[in-house]
């Protein structure tokens, strides 16, 4: 039997949504202890996936595209995560099971090769990156030619990106609000589609402004473990270039949760992916208890959810057994 353990992610925002010179997506994020999602898996006769989970008919495809033929595979799912927040749940649920596929039948596939193989990190290589080494990630985007229009990675077959940066994330704090179930839907699908059509190409001035704050403040920031500029550069991206698409299409509850989080004494605090998780930083526990206390009780009293206190992953994924 395998087991897999896979980290979660924060999607911090996409550098480049103009392409005018020739290259497209470009991402920064880093992965985290939890939410996670943990199965195991055994050679069996067929595909079979025990667990209720949202997550399940991601597994079964991503199962069915790597096994030999006439093969089969028992997953069951022990610890879930949840589905289409802003966590990156569809990436490591396929990765996951595409680990499993790789250990059980001796595939020798790496982490890039199975990423292709079950069709993910076509626009953001942070969540493929996150499952292979964890850390503090920047990856480069694809080119534009090979891409061919600006999409989601649900709507593209491209690669995982190349990645350009990757520093252990400093052991700070790191608080996460999950807006309650009505909430628990960021934009994904066809829905994602029509965004990234709607409003790509954005304006040229705008990738510049993010690519400068990525590369002359943020990542230098996680190099000097400098918490405050970090958080500087993360409140900076949620007004800037895609990401202040992703935030302005957001419920307006969740702009206030950010905006209190940013304001209640964290360092920084933004919103991930499409949403609707927001994520603060602070280096103090203390002040982490404090930030969740604060946030909970917004959520309580508007649209529900649950906040907790998790770190930085800068391992990846964990594969053990036989």
């Amino acid at each position: 039997m395998i087991r897999v353990k896979s980290p979660s992610r924060i999607h911090m925002g996409l550098i480049d949504m103009n392409a005018e010179l020739g290259r497209v997506d470009g991402g920064v994020g880093l992965s985290i202890d939890y939410p996670h999602v943990v199965i195991s898996a055994e050679i069996a006769d067929e595909i079979e996936v025990i667990g209720h989970s949202l997550l399940a008919p991601r597994m079964k495809a991503a199962a069915k595209v790597l096994l030999p033929e006439g093969q089969g595979i028992r997953i069951t799912i022990e610890e879930d995560m949840p589905n289409h927040v802003g966590v990156g749940s569809g990436t490591q649920a396929a990765l996951s099971v595409a680990a499993a596929v790789n250990r059980l039948y001796g595939l020798g596939l790496s982490v890039r090769e199975m990423a292709i193989a079950v069709g993910r990190g076509g626009t953001s290589g942070i969540g493929v990156a996150s499952f292979e080494k964890g850390g503090f990630i920047v990856d480069g985007g694809h080119k534009f030619k090979d891409k061919g229009s600006f999409s989601p990675s649900s709507a593209s077959r491209t690669p995982p990106a190349p990645v350009l940066f990757r520093e252990d994330f400093p052991d700070w704090e790191i608080v996460l609000a999950l807006p309650g179930e009505d909430m628990h839907i960021g934009a994904h699908d066809s829905q994602e589609v029509d965004i990234f059509r709607k409003e790509c190409p954005i304006p040229l001035q705008e990738a510049q402004a993010v690519a400068h704050v990525v590369l002359m403040k943020m990542m230098p920031a996680i190099m000097e473990k400098d918490i405050e500029a970090f958080g500087e550069a993360t409140n900076l991206l949620q007004g800037l270039g895609f990401k202040r698409r992703e935030v302005r299409l957001q419920h307006q509850a969740v702009r206030d949760l950010m905006e209190l989080l940013q304001d209640s004494g964290a360092y920084g605090a933004g919103m991930s992916s499409f949403g609707p998780v927001v994520y603060a930083f602070t280096d103090n526990p203390k002040d982490a208890a404090n930030l969740k206390k604060d946030a909970q009780a917004f959520l309580d009293s508007t649209i529900g959810g649950k906040v907790l206190v998790t770190k930085a992953n800068n391992t990846g994924a964990s594969i053990w057994g036989e």
